[in-house]
């Protein structure tokens, strides 16, 4: 998977991050989410064991290119 970085908010520490992938996915970097209580929620709304969560500052969106509805 290529991944095409396309911002962060966050200096020059490099994360939390937003990059595209070759595949038309993205991956974000950000902090594992770790409150036992979200994870709580997370799971009970069917997080599967094979994904994780993680946490981003709202000023990262800027970075995510336009939707536009077909």
């Amino acid at each position: 998977m290529r991944l095409t970085h396309l911002g962060t908010e966050s200096g020059k520490s490099g994360c939390p991050s937003v990059f595209a992938t070759d595949r038309g996915t993205y991956v974000v970097q950000g902090w594992k989410v770790t409150d036992p209580d979200a994870l709580a929620e997370l799971a009970k709304r069917g997080l599967p064991a094979h994904e994780d969560a993680v946490e981003i500052p709202a000023d990262l969106l800027q970075h995510f290119p336009q939707v536009t509805e077909q």
